[in-house]
C-alpha cells in the first residue's frame, strides 16, 4: 500500500509537495483504516480544486515516476540516440522562474508490502534533470523495525550498492548509465528486491478521462478473458446491473483483420424488449458516454481490487452521476468489497462527494494555484481556518468549500466581454 508520495519541481508544483495516505489520529470511520505493522493507511484520497489548479498534475507526477521506473533500463548509453531520447519521457519542471526551470525534479514514495509478504516498508526515490539521474536511493525496514536501513545510494560519482548481492554489484556498475535507474536496471537483471520495487510500480493503474487520446485508448481495452469466457462476461453484466439494469448480456465476436495475427473484438450490448421475451442488440459504442466510461473503468478496477494495488483516476466524476461515483468510492472504502486493501486516488469537481458522511477529513485534499502559477496541495485534516482552528468532523464540508472557507475554488468574474455595447 502507498503510504506517502512526495515530489518537487514538476509542472505547476514548484515546491516540496506531499500526498499522504497515512491515517491521522481523527476518529471518524476508523473501521476503514488498514493497519500493517505499525502503519495505519487509508484506502482513498480525493483531490478537489478549481480548473487549472494542479489536480491532474498530482497524478501526472506519479505517472511520470512510474514510467521512468518501468522503462529507464532502456535509456542511455549506445542506444541513447535521437530515437531513444524521444522515447524517454520529457521532464517538465516549473517553468515560470529561472531557478526552477533549470533545477532538478524529485520523486519519492513510501510504501509497505502486505502482511502475507512480510509487511516490509520501503522508501524509494530519485532526482532528475534533463541530462539524467542526479540522485537515487532505496531504504527498507522490517515490520517491527523502527528505522530504515539503506539498500543502495547513488549521487553523482558516489555509488553504494552494499545492500545488494555482491555478484550483481559489478554488473550494475558496468551497465549503469546516467539516464538509467538502478531499480529499473536491477529488475532487468532479476535482482529480486529491485524487481519487487519495479513490479510494485508496474501494478499501478491510471485512467485519465480528461485526455481525449487516453479516453479513446481506455474505451478500446476489454476485460481480460472477456472475448471468450462467459464467466467474465457474467461478472461484467453484474457490474453493469448496479447502474444500468437494462443491459442483460453481451454478444461478442472476434474478427480477424488483414493480418492473421491481428484481432478485432466487436461487442454488442443485449437489452430487454418491453412487453416481450425478445431482446434488442445495440453496438456497445452506441451506448451512453457514462456507460462507456464505466465499461472502460472495469479492467483497471478489476485488476486493482484483485491485486490490492492503486488506481489513479483523473476526473472520476466526468459523465457519471454523483450517486454512481459514490458507489464507486464505497467499493474501496468498504473492507468487505476491498479485502486486498486496494487504494483509489482521484481528482474531481463533484463537491457532493465532500459530504462528511462519506470521506474522512484526511481523505480530502485540495489544490490551489497562486497568481504566480505555483500550485499547492493540502489536506482538510491539516487545514486551519482564519482563527487558528482545525476543521471539525461535524462541519458541512461541501457548503464551506463552496463558500470558499477552505480555498481551492475558482476566482470568478462575470463574462463582461459578452455584454452589449
Amino acid at each position: 500500500m502507498l503510504i506517502q508520495f512526495r515530489f518537487k519541481n514538476f509542472k505547476s508544483f514548484r515546491d516540496d509537495t506531499i500526498l499522504d495516505l497515512s491515517a491521522t489520529k481523527i476518529t471518524e470511520y476508523s473501521n476503514r483504516v488498514v493497519q500493517i505493522g505499525t502503519e495505519k493507511i487509508l484506502p482513498t484520497a480525493a483531490v478537489f480544486g478549481a480548473n487549472a489548479s494542479g489536480k491532474s498534475n498530482v497524478i501526472e507526477a506519479f505517472r511520470y515516476m512510474t514510467i521512468y521506473v518501468m522503462d529507464s533500463f532502456a535509456y542511455g548509453g549506445e542506444t541513447d540516440d535521437k530515437k531513444s531520447k524521444t522515447r524517454r519521457p520529457r521532464l517538465t519542471p516549473f517553468l515560470f522562474d529561472s531557478k526552477s526551470r533549470d533545477a532538478e525534479s524529485s520523486f519519492e514514495v513510501y510504501f509497505i508490502t502486505s502482511e502475507e509478504n512480510g509487511g516490509r516498508s520501503y522508501n524509494y526515490g530519485f532526482t532528475l534533470n534533463q541530462n539524467g539521474v542526479i540522485e537515487e536511493w532505496l531504504n527498507s525496514k522490517a515490520k517491527t523495525a523502527r528505522e530504515y536501513k539503506p539498500v543502495f545510494y547513488r549521487n553523482g560519482s558516489e555509488l553504494d550498492l552494499s545492500g545488494l548481492p555482491g555478484k550483481m554489484q559489478d554488473i550494475i556498475k558496468l551497465s549503469l548509465y546516467d539516464e538509467t535507474l538502478i531499480v529499473s536496471l536491477g529488475a532487468k537483471q532479476r535482482i529480486s528486491r529491485l524487481k519487487m520495487i519495479r513490479d510494485w510500480f508496474c501494478n499501478v493503474n491510471f485512467a485519465n478521462f480528461g485526455n481525449p487520446f487516453e479516453n479513446v485508448f481506455l474505451s478500446s481495452v476489454i476485460p481480460e478473458g472477456f472475448a471468450d469466457d462467459k464467466a467474465v462476461q457474467k461478472k461484467v453484466i453484474d457490474y453493469f446491473s448496479a447502474f444500468d439494469p437494462s443491459i442483460i448480456g453481451f454478444r461478442v465476436e472476434v474478427m480477424k483483420g488483414d493480418d492473421e495475427d491481428a484481432e478485432h473484438v466487436r461487442i454488442d450490448a443485449v437489452h430487454h424488449v418491453i412487453g416481450s421475451d425478445e431482446t434488442a442488440v445495440i453496438p456497445l459504442q452506441d451506448e451512453s458516454d457514462g456507460t462507456l466510461k464505466m465499461f472502460a473503468l472495469y479492467p483497471a478496477l478489476q485488476d486493482t481490487l484483485n491485486t490490492g494495488s492503486i488506481l489513479f483516476v483523473d476526473e472520476l466524476n466526468a459523465r457519471l452521476h454523483p450517486l454512481l461515483v459514490r458507489s464507486f468510492l464505497i467499493l474501496f472504502l468498504n473492507p468487505e468489497t476491498n479485502p486486498n486493501h486496494a487504494q483509489l486516488v482521484f481528482t474531481t469537481h463533484d463537491s457532493w462527494q465532500l459530504s462528511n458522511n462519506l470521506l474522512r477529513r484526511d481523505e480530502i485534499w485540495f489544490t490551489e494555484k497562486a497568481p504566480s502559477g505555483v500550485s499547492t496541495l493540502y489536506s482538510l485534516a491539516d487545514f486551519i481556518d482564519d482563527v487558528g482552528v482545525k476543521i471539525r468532523k461535524d462541519e458541512s464540508y461541501e457548503k464551506n468549500y463552496l463558500l470558499g472557507k477552505y480555498g481551492a475554488i475558482p476566482t470568478l468574474k462575470y463574462f463582461d466581454m459578452f455584454r452589449g455595447e
